[in-house]
């Protein structure tokens, strides 16, 4: 990748950290992606955090409110998560009783999470935390440019499944 462009150095020029947007890591994509991505994640945590939430533990619970019925091993999958740390997230919600583990009808070996009435309504209070926390991560884009991030990303993200 090219050294950082211009347009991005003209917005960190306020900055001490200027001159390192001007070498090989400042047009390092998996570095700007990594640096864009903790930027993101603080925020949401940020906002999460009232809620008792992280990113992490928040995606749980969402997927469990979006009525998919993940398995451990899939929420493992799907987040690139350890499934000692889906345990350990889930444990934590249960605990809160946001969620609970369910049989499986097609495999009763194998356990579903569901969100229960308290983890939907926590859940749509930390949705719109989630929300105000992307808006301000993201505001330096326009309507136009977040949506083909997004969905470049996705794109990227999508591609080892």
């Amino acid at each position: 990748m090219p050294e950082a462009t211009d347009s991005m150095m003209a917005a960190h020029a306020s900055t001490d950290l200027a001159r390192l947007w001007d070498t090989v890591v400042g047009g390092d994509l998996a570095f700007v992606m990594a640096r864009a991505n903790a930027i993101s994640v603080g925020s949401a945590n940020a906002a999460l955090a009232t809620h008792g939430l992280k990113v992490r533990s928040y995606s749980v619970l969402a997927l469990a409110a979006a009525g998919t019925r993940p398995t451990q091993k899939e929420l493992s999958e799907f987040l690139k998560l350890d499934p000692s740390q889906i345990v350990s997230l889930i444990d934590q919600l249960e605990t809160r009783e946001l969620v609970r583990r369910e049989p499986n009808p097609s495999d009763r070996r194998v356990n579903v999470v569901v969100v229960t009435e308290a983890g939907r309504a926590l859940y749509e209070q930390a949705r719109e935390a989630t929300q105000v926390a992307e808006r301000s991560a993201f505001a330096a884009l326009s309507a136009d440019d977040l949506t083909t991030l997004a969905s470049l990303v996705r794109t990227i993200a999508n591609s080892t499944d």
